[in-house]
């Protein structure tokens, strides 16, 4: 027993002095904790060595745990590059981020990148709070600082340019995105991101280059099928539009937004058979429904049935009176009947489960411009325009320019 206790003593002691001269070194008060659990544990063996007792087993486990094991991994930890000041303040600021105190974590971690200007966990976390708090400028910041320090870390990298679209700053995301995703093309939502802003800026072409490399890493996504439909959709390239949409129904046939797209294209090219059954696989979405029968009694009443059309009509108004009555007094289609169409005094609109993002009622909005400017062609003109688009190359075409080429076509 007494050379156990002997050789802890030597241990004990030469950690004891190492972390206070580290203390001295870094000028750094954080050590005082270890050295004050380390003088309890020598303490604890001193007493056993100078009454010739026996601690018991709880005491002995306290003397090691306070005198050895806890600072040997705070040694082993500063070794692999971290130290005591980062691990308290982190441990800290963690605990006050449990208990909702951001205001206390914001000062421990300010403290941390105060005293220690290279941490990367410090910078990290603080700039999770200020974006927490809405600080996107400060938080911005922080991260960029956190990047410099880990040159890996793609996730502030996205963090980043997702805050500079936020801010509007859209040509310093968009640049963000394009330097992240050469470093990790495989990550998702960076592709999703900078496609989004690259539609919003109708810089179509540019945003299917980016799905086109994303499919080269996940070729089974239905998102990015999807996404790079909508992207030919704005560029009027409905062939390749239509092979994405039907990709990513194939992949996910939950994809009610994908089949709507197809109806649609189906009808710029007066396929009334394959825009009815995409309308009504369409149906099925509850936030789309409204839509569908609507886009059916319209089928209906070119085919010549009315009954169907007045029932499609009815049911629209009945899911979403509102927007479709409002439709309804629109469209010259709908007066042969409209002495049948049940419209309540009280209009409501429909709230939706998963309201459309804007690139997606920028596309949905266009088929439906190209579908009334096609119901006035003939069958000729669509095998036509099918023949333009495709010399085109993906050139996109706005309203007016077809509005020309009808107009040239009935001279």
């Amino acid at each position: 027993m007494i050379i156990e206790q002997f050789i802890f003593t030597v241990i004990s002691l030469a950690i004891f002095v190492y972390m206070f001269l580290k203390m001295i070194k870094n000028n750094d008060t954080s050590y005082i904790v270890i050295l004050i659990l380390e003088a309890i544990g020598i303490a604890l063996n001193f007493l056993g060595f100078a009454l010739f007792i026996e601690l018991n087993m709880l005491l002995n486990i306290v003397k090691y745990v306070f005198s050895i094991f806890i600072p040997g991994i705070v040694i082993i930890l500063e070794k692999n590059g971290m130290t005591l000041i980062e691990l308290m303040n982190v441990a800290k600021a963690k605990i006050y981020l449990t208990a909702e105190n951001d205001k206390k974590a914001k000062e421990a971690l300010l403290n941390l990148v105060s005293k220690l200007p290279n941490s990367y966990k410090g910078h990290k976390m603080l700039a999770e709070v200020y974006e927490k708090e809405g600080g996107m400028r400060k938080a911005i910041d922080e991260y960029v600082q956190a990047i410099d320090i880990n040159k890996k870390d793609y996730e502030s990298y996205y963090k980043v340019a997702e805050l500079l679209n936020h801010l509007d700053k859209k040509d310093e995301a968009t640049e963000m995105l394009f330097n992240l995703l050469n470093k990790k093309p495989d990550m998702y939502k960076a592709t999703e991101l900078l496609g989004d802003i690259l539609i919003s800026k109708e810089m179509y072409k540019e945003a299917v280059n980016v799905y086109q490399d994303a499919l080269k890493y996940n070729p089974v996504s239905y998102e990015i099928h999807y996404n790079l439909g909508i992207a030919y959709t704005m560029l009027n390239d409905f062939q390749n539009a239509k092979i994405c949409y039907e990709k990513a129904a194939e992949i996910n046939s939950l994809l009610y937004n994908a089949k709507y797209s197809l109806a649609e294209i189906a009808l710029i090219y007066k396929d009334l058979e394959e825009a009815e059954e995409k309308f009504l696989q369409a149906m099925e979405d509850d936030d789309l429904s409204a839509d569908a029968c609507y886009e059916l009694a319209k089928i209906s009443l070119i085919k010549g049935d009315k009954e169907m059309a007045i029932h499609y009509i009815n049911t629209a108004i009945d899911i979403d009176s509102k927007k479709i009555a409002e439709k309804v007094k629109k469209e010259p289609l709908f007066i042969p009947i409209m002495a049948r169409i049940s419209i309540p005094f009280n209009l409501e609109s429909k709230k939706q489960k998963r309201p459309l993002e804007e690139k997606e009622i920028k596309a949905k909005e266009h088929l439906e411009e190209l579908v009334e400017i096609s119901r006035h062609l003939s069958y000729h003109d669509i095998k036509l325009l099918k023949k333009d688009i495709k010399e085109k190359n993906g050139r996109n075409i706005n309203l007016e320019e077809i509005d020309i080429e009808q107009d040239e076509r009935q001279k």
